[in-house]
């Protein structure tokens, strides 16, 4: 568990977790999580023309209405499967829904794992009454765990708020390692409010929470086919929220964010192989997009993902992708990089004042700061990213195996 020592319950939400051997022995991996009868639930999904099948049934039966259940398996991502895809996530969706009585649309899919392998179906069917069992408040810590794949630690975080004299609960999950890139962010991701809020607004503060969170995340720059992000808001406590730029509204959302932001940067921190935790800063740009193309190029460079790993001060290398970014007319005396508060480069080249011993005392330090000012405007963007080490090529190399 990351982020927090203790994990608030949400009224409103039950969780159970099973093992039903779709890919995994002898662990958990597929979860339900039951929604309270007069919930809201705001959902983002990847961007990926190869969205894996049930992103597409799940988006089907969010459109359709609110479900009552959101049903999630690990160890296989049913996706690259076609139309046999598709009918398997509507079947397992079928068996949950039958069991349940409630209507097929009233279950949306999750998958995650290997692409390409069809879902057994069966394992997910004979799984399901153990799951309705099972299903409890306190089920946030054993789901987390259920829906990890490559993931080293789960990643679960809570947070209590006060809304008057009231207060909000915000717990979140996510799963996420490699495969990390917006948009989304291989990540699933889960946060619930035990607040009242209308969908609109929700799906609204959830669009608010992803755009600094799980969108300003890489690990290698690949967007996985599966990513989601699910917002659920119970209405279970007498806090209801009509209005985001009300108190309750900012209070609320920004817990929110709060989490997100924590949920992402466990998932950073847990990149496959990972020893280092970047926040790439890029200021001073003409725009936000601009902004956002540097902090990426940096952060999706193999040299300089390779120098985090050696904790290698080679600066050259992050001048060399600033320069390849992009930026039309880019002022090269204007530009200054920094290691935290160490200046490296200044008047188009290496700073006078910088040393070597300056610098390597920055990138020995297991998380750091790369600041990146154009002097071209006032817009800015922060990216989170990692090293690559020598495991994240061992972990995906044999993946599958």
């Amino acid at each position: 568990m990351t982020a927090t020592d203790k994990v608030y319950p949400v009224a409103g939400i039950r969780l159970a977790s099973v093992a039903a051997g779709i890919r995994y022995s002898g662990r958990d991996d597929l979860v339900a999580i039951e929604l309270a009868d007069d919930a809201s639930i705001a959902a983002v999904f990847t961007r990926n023309a190869f969205c894996a099948a049930p992103v597409t049934v799940a988006r089907e039966h969010l459109e359709a209405g609110t479900p009552r259940y959101l049903l999630v398996n690990s160890g296989n991502a049913n996706a690259g499967t076609g139309d046999n895809g598709l009918r398997a996530a509507r079947e397992s969706c079928k068996s949950l829904a039958a069991a349940a009585g409630c209507a097929l649309s009233q279950v949306a899919p999750f998958s995650t794992g290997v692409i390409g392998e069809d879902l057994n179906t069966q394992a997910i069917a004979a799984a399901v009454p153990s799951l309705l069992e099972g299903l409890q408040e306190e089920g946030w810590q054993r789901a987390s765990q259920a829906i990890m794949t490559t993931d080293t630690v789960a990643k679960l975080v809570s947070r209590r708020v006060k809304v008057g004299d009231s207060e909000v609960t915000v717990t979140g999950m996510a799963k996420g390692s490699g495969m990390i890139r917006p948009d989304m962010a291989t990540m699933l991701a889960y946060v619930a409010t035990d607040a009242g809020m209308p969908q609109e607004l929700l799906q609204q503060c959830l669009n608010e929470a992803v755009a600094p969170s799980f969108n300003s995340i890489t690990v290698d720059g690949d967007t996985s086919t599966n990513d989601a992000c699910v917002l659920i808001a119970t209405g279970c406590s007498d806090v209801v929220v009509d209005d985001l730029e009300s108190s309750a509204g900012n209070t609320v959302c920004s817990a929110v964010l709060d989490v997100c932001m924590e949920l992402a940067r466990a998932i950073v921190k847990d990149g496959e192989g990972a020893t280092k935790l970047v926040e790439i800063h890029v200021s001073g740009a003409a725009s936000v997009e601009e902004a956002r193309d540097v902090a990426y190029t940096v952060a999706h460079s193999p040299l300089v993902k390779t120098a985090m790993f050696a904790s290698d001060p080679n600066w050259g290398r992050i001048l060399a992708a600033v320069g390849r970014a992009g930026v039309e007319a880019l002022d090269l005396d204007a530009v200054r990089i920094l290691l935290d508060d160490v200046l490296i480069v200044s008047g188009g080249g290496r700073d006078a004042g910088y040393t070597e011993e300056a610098g390597q005392a920055v990138m020995d330090r297991d998380a750091y700061t790369i600041h990146i000012e154009l002097g071209r405007g006032d817009a800015s963007s922060l990216v989170l990213t990692c090293d690559l080490s020598f495991d994240y090529v061992k972990i995906n190399a044999e993946y599958r195996s």
